[in-house]
């Protein structure tokens, strides 16, 4: 009752929250985000986790800005896969048939699901060299005449 009414009066003390010991972050910025290639696997993976969804971890390809989602530690042997070259990265990456393989700089490998590029398109990791290929529709005869009664 006593503290309501020191506040009440306007008599209440105020002590500022001191700043050594927060834990508070504040909101991370997309500029702030980007992957640093300079360490061990296990930090590279928990960088890309720890952005993912909001802002997004990112690195540079081709000349892009490219988000990455959906990390784990790899735990096997280097699969087999095309390399990719990303920059500030000391070895390319791999591009697998589960996703894109990466390297930190103590040899291990983190396993990258999902990929999203500059313009919003998101697309998995595995499919980034046939990401630009588009497949035409074929129609088999009764499709197109079932296509023609829709018409």
């Amino acid at each position: 009752v006593e503290a309501v009414h020191l506040i009440a009066d306007g008599k209440a003390p105020r002590i500022p929250q001191p700043k050594e010991g927060a834990t508070y972050e504040g909101i991370q910025k997309k500029e702030n985000a980007e992957i640093s290639w300079d360490q061990s696997a296990t930090a590279l993976h928990n960088w890309i986790r720890g952005h993912d969804k909001v802002p997004g971890a990112w690195a540079t390809i081709d000349g892009q800005v490219v988000t990455f989602y959906g990390s784990s530690l790899l735990d096997a042997s280097v699969p087999a896969g095309q390399e990719l070259a990303i920059k500030g990265a000391s070895r390319p990456g791999l591009v697998t048939k589960n996703g894109l393989v990466v390297f930190g700089n103590d040899g291990k490998m983190v396993l990258v699901r999902n990929l999203q590029f500059e313009d919003g398109k998101m697309i998995p990791a595995s499919k980034y060299f046939s990401a630009d290929e588009t497949t035409a529709l074929e129609l088999t005869e009764e499709e197109k005449k079932m296509a023609e009664d829709i018409k």
